[in-house]
């Protein structure tokens, strides 16, 4: 079979490398997700590091959820390989691009005008793209988020997941204990903090998440209040009853896992914030910022480079259907979407383990600070609240996770007592 497709025109051999590419790197990857998914299935029971810590109820919802994402990416990654591979064997993008230029064309726009031919271009294609995977997110969110519990919406998913987030309600974090604890640690390294938000998280979904940004020496720090024990409206509705409530108002028939469960708070408390912030400093302090935007940088010259030596190569265009034009645009597509497709798997499994190492590395650095016992504990909340499942693939967690599994984190960060 190679040696028939040596002998093609080099045209179709670039095609049909393209085809062979795209489906041995999804046939690698369905390989990994079914490891990954009989470990789903397969691991009922609490990990004996994890014993006394994750109750069997948070454990088995994890699993759950984990398991339905898993089959929800299998069936959604199967359909968008057969839509691109149709949409490449069918001719989709050059008729894509000819209808564009008829669009433009009933507006006096010639072919010339390659810009305005290329926009419309983008335009219909970012439509389809949406029309197409709106059924996809739709059941993403409203069936496998709802079902197991993270999703808050009352609005259309576009609006939620890239809207709303534009207009969030940022608020300063109170003064008080841990906002005096937060500006001392950050003292304590030189970062240049200048301000610390609070920002209402659970209006979109119950998963927990800090971060920090600015340039120089303006610094912020942003804390999701999913992730505050005493500030996540969450916990709200699972205020302890008072006696007589619950002797008049309890359901007789409910277990005490089940009244365990819900008397639990999401969120971690004010040591445990502190030691992720501390993991979050670290990143800063170690230059793991500064590294990951010059390896950004490099990429970008690199991969524009080559792409001013191929832009006038025809046979490029010509494989993907464009015999009689060679538009920038498509020629963008085609080089950094498909052509560039090997090295950029590679650059993201290089990047998966160097995030990983970097991840290692701030956790040490917490460590460092004294605030080993208190990630230990905020590593394990932080993964319950938000149903992650704490037991891995070796070879799916290797090329997929950028953050390493929880038991590899907790075994690193070494032997610490746990109340």
């Amino acid at each position: 079979m190679l040696k028939t497709l040596f002998l093609l025109p080099v045209e179709t051999q670039i095609f049909y490398s393209v085809l062979v590419f795209s489906w041995t790197v999804y046939l690698w990857e369905a390989y990994l997700s079914c490891r990954q998914r009989k470990i789903y299935r397969t691991t009922i029971h609490v990990p004996e590091e994890l014993g006394k810590i994750m109750d069997p109820d948070t454990f088995e919802k994890s699993r759950l959820y984990q398991l339905d994402k898993s089959n929800f990416s299998f069936w959604s990654g199967l359909y968008s390989e057969i839509e691109g591979t149709l949409i490449l064997l069918l001719g989709g993008i050059p008729f894509l691009w000819h209808f564009a230029g008829s669009v433009t064309a009933r507006f006096g726009f010639d072919p010339d005008y390659e810009i305005s031919q290329s926009l419309v271009f983008l335009t219909l294609a970012t439509l389809f793209g949406a029309v197409t995977g709106l059924p996809w997110s739709l059941y993403s969110t409203f069936v496998i988020e709802e079902k197991h519990g993270f999703n808050q919406q009352v609005l259309v998913t576009i609006y939620a997941d890239y809207i709303a987030p534009l207009f969030d309600k940022f608020t300063p974090l109170p003064e008080g204990e841990l906002k005096t604890a937060i500006e001392d640690m950050a003292k304590s390294i030189s970062f240049p903090l200048t301000k610390l938000y609070v920002v209402e998280g659970s209006k979109r979904s119950s998963h927990s998440n800090a971060y920090f940004y600015g340039f120089f020496k303006n610094k912020r720090i942003v804390l999701f209040d999913t992730l505050l024990e005493d500030y996540s409206p969450l916990n709200s509705a699972g205020e302890p009853q008072s006696e007589t409530q619950s002797e008049t108002e309890s359901d007789p028939e409910e277990s005490s896992s089940e009244k365990k469960q819900k008397s639990k708070k999401q969120g971690c408390n004010n040591a445990e914030i502190l030691a992720v912030l501390g993991h979050e400093l670290g990143h800063w302090k170690l230059g793991h910022t500064v590294k990951n935007i010059v390896i950004s940088q490099m990429n970008s010259f690199l991969c524009f480079s080559l792409f001013a030596v191929l832009i006038g190569r025809t046979e490029l265009f010509v494989a993907f259907g464009f015999t009689q034009s060679q538009p920038t645009l498509i020629g963008l597509m085609i080089i950094f979407q498909f052509i560039f497709s090997p090295y950029n798997e590679l650059l993201s499994f290089c990047l998966t383990v160097l995030s990983r190492r970097f991840e290692f590395q701030a956790d040490a650095f917490a460590r460092g600070m004294g605030k080993a016992s208190e990630l230990y504990s905020a590593l394990i909340k932080l993964n319950m609240d938000n149903l992650g499942f704490p037991v891995a693939d070796w070879l799916f967690s290797m090329w997929h996770y950028s953050h390493p599994p929880l038991l590899e984190r907790l075994r690193a960060l070494g032997n610490v007592k746990q109340d």
